[in-house]
């Protein structure tokens, strides 16, 4: 008799259980796909590694300040975007006894189409496709060019994707252009890959 008690008492729950399990709405589906990071590469050197020789100031026949510019790739700019920014620069040099760093190369309003650069742009203030350029040597590419009785030094290439394009024109004066492109870009800045590489003039 107890037996057919608990059995019954089993049954009636499960009946109850089921029941409720009625009512209740079916599990939410998975939470929507991440889009992959925006990541930038240059086929010439690895992140972090020794930048080539063929890249900096120290190259042969390169004139002071100048250089030749590596291959850029990105990808997986956002929805969105707009225009692009490259700032590169050598975090080991101070100026003027501040936080600023040398200028090697700021291109802005990059068009949203592209997904790369070539090696060795031109110089010129205004590029073919609409993009501007800078450095502290004047419209064009700075190669590294860290001493060679010292550490070497670390150059990074921070590129951004932004909603807008800028309403910036180059000055002959690098820095403060500089200053006013790092200003114009906040509040648009979609995403952000960095990239950087080292590097000594030869003993």
């Amino acid at each position: 008799m107890r037996l057919i008690s608990v059995v019954s008492v089993i049954l009636g729950l499960t009946v109850v259980a089921t029941a409720q399990n009625a009512g209740v709405p079916p599990a939410r589906g998975a939470a929507p796909a991440v889009p992959p990071a925006m990541t930038l590469t240059i086929p010439g050197f690895a992140d972090g590694s020794q930048i080539p020789v063929k890249f900096t100031q120290a190259a042969p026949g390169v004139p002071a300040g100048e250089g030749t510019s590596p291959a850029i790739r990105w990808t997986n700019a956002p929805a969105g975007t707009q225009s692009f920014v490259i700032h590169m620069h050598d975090l080991d040099v101070t100026r003027n006894k501040t936080s600023d760093d040398q200028v090697h190369w700021v291109v802005w309003n990059l068009p949203a189409t592209l997904t790369g650069l070539p090696e060795g742009v031109a110089k010129g203030s205004q590029m073919a496709d609409g993009s501007y350029q800078i450095s502290a040597t004047g419209p064009m590419y700075r190669g590294p060019g860290a001493p060679a009785n010292g550490p070497p030094h670390h150059y990074t290439i921070e590129f951004y994707a932004l909603d807008t394009k800028l309403d910036v024109k180059p000055s002959a004066d690098a820095f403060a252009t500089r200053t006013e492109v790092i200003k114009a870009i906040q509040g648009h800045i979609l995403a952000k890959a960095v990239y950087g590489g080292l590097f000594k003039r030869p003993e």
